[in-house]
């Protein structure tokens, strides 16, 4: 009998990759829960929030770029 220590495998494994079938089912039950005419307006909603978190990620980085670096008084 072979016996295989579980949290030595990889997580790839247990979560399959999304075929085409799925994402049938994954819409399919958006445009149950959103309905047809909402779907568009929902995904607008959701392309301008995950623009704007990548916007505000963008003047972080460039914010913590320009900011000098503080050097420790001795």
């Amino acid at each position: 009998m072979l016996l295989v220590n579980l949290t030595q495998l990889p997580l790839g494994l247990f979560i399959p990759s999304l075929g085409v079938p799925e994402l049938l089912v994954v819409l399919a039950i958006a445009v149950f829960m959103f309905g047809a005419k909402k779907l568009p307006e929902v995904a607008k909603g959701l392309g301008q929030g995950i623009r704007e978190f990548k916007t505000s990620l963008k003047a972080e980085e460039k914010a913590e770029e320009e900011k000098p670096a503080e050097r420790p008084s001795s």
